[in-house]
């Protein structure tokens, strides 16, 4: 899946000198937590998170009073606060190639940037977990299988067989080879609901024949 299929292209910007307060004013209207900021031409200088914010603002114990803490706060300007040269990530790179840079770097968002370097999206933990949501199926109900098979050619066909040779109908194949030994893989399969009695001849089939490691019915609808 391609960021520019997924990400959010309205993005709310702000320039280096707008004000910390007007800022943070525009985070809450807009129910946001992140803001980057450009220069006239487009281009990405850096991120303004509400941390960035939150870090910047003067203590609950502060002894200025309202007029000293209002003048305070409309003197700092974003490019003082920023995260400057924030990372980026190009709009024909993956989602997962997104879902992994945030995860590893432990950010919550990344500006998208086209071919000629100009900001056209930005995706954080939203639209990941959109993507995730998408994938996996959960949104048309039905069944999750899960099923520890041997990483050797053909095994995940003969599963597929037997699921359609009861006439379900599959809706995601997923797989990993994460938290299994070596030689093996964790295969999750969801498919759409069908009648009671077929599906509990299914479940009973592939119980037989495979290490069925789970079987869950999760319709959030």
């Amino acid at each position: 899946m391609i960021i520019k299929d997924w990400m959010t292209k309205d993005v709310i910007t702000v320039d280096p000198e707008t004000s910390m307060m007007r800022a943070a004013k525009l985070m809450k209207e807009k129910g946001i937590r992140r803001l980057p900021v450009v220069d006239d031409k487009g281009k990405v200088l850096g991120m303004l998170s509400d941390r960035d914010v939150k870090e910047a603002s003067p203590s609950k114990a502060t002894t200025l009073d309202v007029h000293e803490l209002y003048y305070l706060l409309s003197e700092i300007k974003v490019k003082n606060i920023m995260t400057p040269s924030p990372l980026t990530i190009r709009e024909t790179d993956t989602v997962v190639k997104c879902a992994a840079i945030m995860h590893d770097k432990k950010i919550s968002g990344l500006p998208v940037l086209n071919d000629k370097d100009e900001l056209v999206g930005i995706m954080t933990q939203n639209e990941v977990y959109s993507v995730l949501l998408s994938i996996t199926g959960i949104y048309h109900g039905g069944v999750q299988i899960g099923i520890k098979l041997t990483d050797e050619r053909g095994s995940l066909k003969e599963v597929l067989d037997c699921i359609r040779g009861h006439k379900a109908r599959i809706s995601s194949i997923l797989t990993s080879y994460d938290k299994v030994e070596k030689g093996y893989r964790q295969v999750f399969i969801r498919i759409m609901d069908m009648d009671k009695s077929a599906l509990n001849e299914l479940q009973k089939e592939l119980t037989e024949k495979y290490n069925l490691t789970f079987w869950v019915r999760d319709n959030i609808n």
